[in-house]
């Protein structure tokens, strides 16, 4: 697919700086076309593999996020870093990601990723242990969607 170029060339920020923004951001926005043919969109706690080129999230196994996926895969996630506001303008930072999303239906797979989603947002728990309680007792009822970056473009604007 042929994705629409950024129209203020010169805010495009370089790859690996909307990467780096990409594995420390806290939380992103998950955009979508719901069945009803309404956008659909809800900020998501999230990790970046970046030798994967994809970013997991974790949810329930049904609702609206899943029905909207099932019948659109094709979603983009957002995540802001650090803003400034002064007068009549704004500094920013901004990843924004394009792909397909798909719930992962391999265990291991699944595993990794809520392992992932552990370390990231509690590292002060230290390493996962192999045989996580916690994740094995809600393993059943929490899906794990993938979402395979199709492309990504980084934008920022620097303010005094």
């Amino acid at each position: 697919m042929n994705f629409r170029k950024v129209r203020r060339q010169d805010r495009l920020w370089e790859e690996g700086a909307a990467k780096e923004l990409l594995e420390a951001g806290e939380f992103g926005f998950l955009a979508m076309c719901a069945p009803e043919g309404y956008g659909y969109g809800l900020p998501m706690s999230y990790v970046y593999r970046r030798e994967r080129n994809c970013i997991y999230f974790h949810c329930a196994r049904e609702g609206h996020k899943i029905d909207a996926i099932g019948a659109n895969d094709g979603v983009s996630f957002c995540v802001v870093g650090k803003t400034r506001v002064v007068p009549y303008s704004t500094g920013y930072e901004s990843v924004h990601v394009f792909g397909r999303i798909a719930q992962v239906t391999d265990e291991g797979e699944r595993w990794e990723a809520l392992v992932a989603l552990r370390e990231k947002y509690n590292p002060e728990l230290g390493p996962a242990p192999e045989e996580d309680a916690y994740i094995r007792r809600s393993f059943d009822r929490t899906a794990v969607l993938r979402l395979k970056i199709e492309h990504l473009q980084g934008k920022c604007k620097r303010v005094r």
